[in-house]
């Protein structure tokens, strides 16, 4: 599969799957606030346990499920660094300061808003970007968005999905068992070994990569950098003829689109409102900093980093993509939907500062996704990149 069919596959997957993820949100919302909503949590504090592990249903999701979705999401960038937009340093370098000043900020302005408070463990929550949902806000926008900006979109999203796999990793995992944690390492080494000795059947490496995420998730790192491990591990020049990382991507990606991602956002979106739970959440400082980290801090750290960048005159925003556009992307960054909800549920083990943070999370992200809307709609068409200096 050449390089832009790939791009072009993961959109069509990204657009039809941010429905799937709608509608599972408004569905689980819809759960909690219901009569049955007891049943809801019911549900997802269900033990199910396999072997040494006891989990819930939700754990089952959020530890087990979400790893094949990181899986995924290392597979594309692992294409993105090798055959994409990111294996070019100069094309890598503004969605890269881009993305920066899209964790950086928000990141700041979460932690000006919460002062300090109970809530100051959910700092990276505002950090991250749903891809899903924002290119699914592009999709509504039909061919007023070229297809320059929403590339520009999923780049910065990628970038800044890197940086939110490394704060998972480093910030969010728990006692680190050695023992374990070699185990998963050597795991990872005979992937290696697989690869270099030219095995191709996937089989193989399905099985090794169980027995690296059991690793994982027993070390004390947060088990879903075990699918982002496995997947940048993934060739993505073809191994016997076969290209497997195409393939791979080709036939996961639906099943993360349109099952994992709307199973995760049944299981985490839900949120009582009733019983003062709303009350109490508008007048928390944790849900003010999450919409204001989103909504402002996305907005103007994606943009003033992309614009300073391009006026240094040795990057170029891409063309067909104005100032104007690089705002209208900004404020779809702060569509942090699936991923803050992952980091929200790590960050807090009270109840109520889940919920808190749940519902500046959906506040946010309808907020930025609207305002993005609007800016790209108001532009009505591409524009002539302004204020970038030549490459030198």
């Amino acid at each position: 599969m050449k390089p832009l069919e790939g791009f072009r596959e993961f959109l069509r997957d990204e657009t039809a799957g941010a429905a799937a993820l709608l509608v599972a949100a408004l569905a689980a919302l819809a759960w909690a606030n219901s009569p049955a909503g007891d049943g809801y949590a019911a549900l997802w504090e269900t033990e199910a346990h396999l072997g040494p592990l006891e989990l819930d249903l939700r754990d089952w999701v959020n530890d087990g499920l979400m790893a094949l979705f990181f899986f995924v999401v290392g597979l594309e960038i692992k294409r993105e660094l090798v055959t994409g937009e990111l294996r070019d340093r100069g094309a890598a370098a503004l969605p890269a300061i881009a993305a920066a000043g899209g964790v950086v900020l928000p990141v700041l302005v979460f932690v000006a808003v919460v002062a300090g408070g109970e809530g100051a463990a959910g700092w990276a929550i505002p950090a991250a970007t749903d891809i899903a949902f924002a290119i699914g806000v592009l999709a509504l926008l039909g061919d007023r968005v070229p297809d320059s900006v929403r590339l520009l979109l999923l780049t910065v999203a990628i970038v800044d999905d890197i940086i939110a796999i490394a704060i998972i990793a480093v910030v969010y995992s728990g006692g680190v068992s050695a023992a374990w944690l070699a185990a998963a390492l050597a795991g990872l080494a005979g992937v290696f070994a697989l690869r270099r000795a030219g095995v191709a059947r996937i089989a193989v490496y399905a099985a090794l990569g169980c027995a690296v995420w059991l690793a994982v998730h027993e070390s004390g790192v947060h088990a879903t950098v075990a699918g982002v491990a496995l997947g940048l591990l993934t060739p993505a020049r073809p191994v016997g003829g076969r290209d497997v990382l195409a393939l791979l991507e080709h036939r996961l990606h639906p099943v993360t689109a349109f099952g994992v991602i709307p199973l995760f956002a049944l299981a985490n979106a839900g949120v009582d409102l009733g019983g003062g739970v709303l009350g109490d959440a508008l007048n928390s400082r944790l849900t003010w900093a999450i919409v204001a980290g989103l909504v402002l801090g996305k907005l103007v750290g994606v943009t003033a980093a992309a614009l300073l960048a391009s006026r240094s005159g040795r990057i170029r925003l891409p063309e067909g993509v104005g100032a104007g556009q690089v705002v209208g992307v900004g404020a779809l960054a702060g569509i942090g939907f699936t991923v803050s909800l992952f980091i929200a549920s790590l960050a807090f083990e009270d109840g109520a500062l889940v919920d808190q943070a749940k519902v500046g999370i959906l506040a946010g992200s309808v907020i930025s996704a609207a305002l993005g809307a609007a800016i790209l709609l108001a532009l009505g068409g591409p524009q002539a990149p302004s204020g970038q200096g030549k490459p030198r």
